[in-house]
């Protein structure tokens, strides 16, 4: 494989592995020539529309991102309390229900992110123009309201329709080095008078919000997602996404803004797709790992004793902690989508320690976020319910199922672009951690390059969380296969 090919042949291979995981890598006729007769982003003058294009509003993403989904901006407020914003943006104000789009959006459901590229949920004449919140263009976008308490707990909520405009687009790392005084403020947050003053006041709030959290036993994990980093066209590393402060900002304020919507669901008798983390069934082995480390758990699912647990870890190794994480991660097991009916009592999300939340923040990646803002409109507008609960049951398996084949085609692309890093290295010896173990096989992950490959010989009694020495024996990146043996 020639280095000027490295992207153009992973993109290859995720475009077949999506096909083998039944998504649609490729936009049809039908979708095309919908999108073809989209002249211009969507405008609503109604009475029930507010022009919230004053306030500056700022995006915080990767680098990378065109997508632009939310923006947020504060207030300070009588009282000792913070008004904290979240425009979200408005998709369906152009991708309509049962149309051509909405189609391949539903096959799908998600935006697939791989080394080779990614592939949007929606067109990119949509998700990174007419429906993104880009900087400097007016967006109609689905607002929530919230007053938050200085102990970071959300005192009130509501949501109303708004027009908005993007002030400053900004990235993760930069925000988080200005943040914490490592960094000189980004070219764009400079250019706009208080948004520097705005962002330490959202910061110093999203704080307090986490804070809130973890005292109910919100999780504090840190896992090393692999990105790829490319040089030209040519593969040169595949490098962990470290948090940053910029990043738990977003996440805090996202928590927030999902709970808001799925209670303000619940008030007006609307149903709601949830998004849900039970209680682990493998808590056993959680309560085993936490006891080789010297520290007791209780027998049954504790939140905030495991949050206890993975704090002290956390001081006391840092180095180690996210391999912690990843072996938690991995024992909690996945998220599911489920149809939650008025009054019924939500499950809740044990890692997030929350009892009320959807996703409705991301509609241009996620479908749940674009059925969640139909929902919502409709609750404003005093409509109808515009899917029946048979419908919400079966998108909820739907969404679930294909967000998990869609991280199956992220992770076996991770894998090929480090097996093509790793084609060179076959014989050397790493240090890896077990991440996965079950009937189908042993699985460990290794850093430098950030890998994960499967144990082939020397696996038995070996468990997700054990620290072994492997060498790397072959690897194969059509298929992503890197192949260790115990040393």
């Amino acid at each position: 494989m020639g280095h000027a090919s490295h992207r153009k042949s992973l993109r290859a291979i995720a475009h077949d592995v999506m096909l083998q995981r039944g998504l649609l890598p490729d936009f049809s006729d039908a979708v095309l020539s919908e999108l073809s007769r989209i002249q211009r982003a969507a405008v609503d003058s109604g009475a029930s529309v507010r022009d919230l294009r004053a306030p500056p509003w700022c995006s915080i993403d990767n680098d990378d991102s065109r997508d632009l989904d939310q923006l947020s901006v504060a207030e300070a407020l009588p009282g000792d309390q913070v008004r904290v914003l979240i425009a979200v943006a408005d998709v369906d104000a152009i991708v309509k229900k049962e149309s051509a789009i909405d189609a391949h959006a539903l096959a799908n459901t998600t935006s697939v992110y791989t080394a080779g590229g990614t592939f949007p949920m929606l067109p990119e004449r949509l998700s990174t123009d007419l429906t993104s919140l880009g900087q400097g263009v007016e967006r109609l976008a689905m607002v929530t309201d919230m007053r938050v308490a200085r102990d970071g707990t959300v005192a009130a909520g509501a949501m109303y329709r708004a027009t908005v405009v993007n002030k400053a687009k900004l990235a993760y790392d930069s925000v988080a080095a200005w943040l914490d005084g490592t960094g000189a403020a980004p070219p764009a947050l400079a250019a706009v008078k208080g948004l520097d003053e705005n962002l330490r006041l959202q910061d110093g709030i999203a704080k307090a919000m986490r804070s809130a959290r973890l005292a109910h036993g919100a999780l504090q994990l840190q896992t090393l997602e692999a990105r790829p980093v490319y040089d030209g066209d040519t593969l040169v590393d595949m490098t962990p996404d470290i948090r940053n402060r910029a990043k738990d900002l977003i996440e805090d304020f996202m928590v927030a803004a999902n709970g808001v919507s799925a209670r303000y669901l619940e008030g007006q008798g609307f149903p709601s797709l949830r998004r849900v983390l039970k209680a682990p069934e493998r808590w056993d082995r959680i309560v085993a790992l936490a006891g080789a480390l010297g520290t007791h758990l209780p027998g049954n699912p504790d939140a905030a004793a495991l949050d206890a647990f993975l704090e002290q870890r956390q001081k006391a190794d840092p180095e180690r902690f996210p391999d912690l994480s990843l072996s938690v991660v991995k024992l909690l097991g996945p998220g599911e989508y489920a149809l939650e009916l008025p009054g019924q009592g939500a499950a809740g999300h044990f890692a997030l320690a929350v009892r009320d939340y959807t996703h409705s923040t991301a509609p241009n990646r996620r479908f749940p976020d674009l059925i969640t803002q139909r929902l919502l409109k409709a609750a404003l507008a005093g409509a109808s319910v515009p899917y029946s609960n048979a419908d919400l049951r079966a998108l909820a398996a739907h969404c679930t199922l294909q967000e998990d084949n869609a991280k199956k085609v992220e992770r076996q692309l991770r894998k090929s672009a480090a097996a093509l890093l790793l084609s060179s290295r076959i014989g050397q010896l790493f240090d890896g951690i077990v991440t996965g173990a079950s009937e189908k096989g042993t699985w460990a992950r290794v850093s430098h390059p950030t890998a994960e490959g499967k144990i082939v010989k020397g696996f038995a009694g070996l468990d997700v969380g054990d620290r072994v020495p492997l060498k790397l024996v072959s690897t194969d990146v059509a298929r992503g296969f890197i192949d260790f043996v115990k040393a």
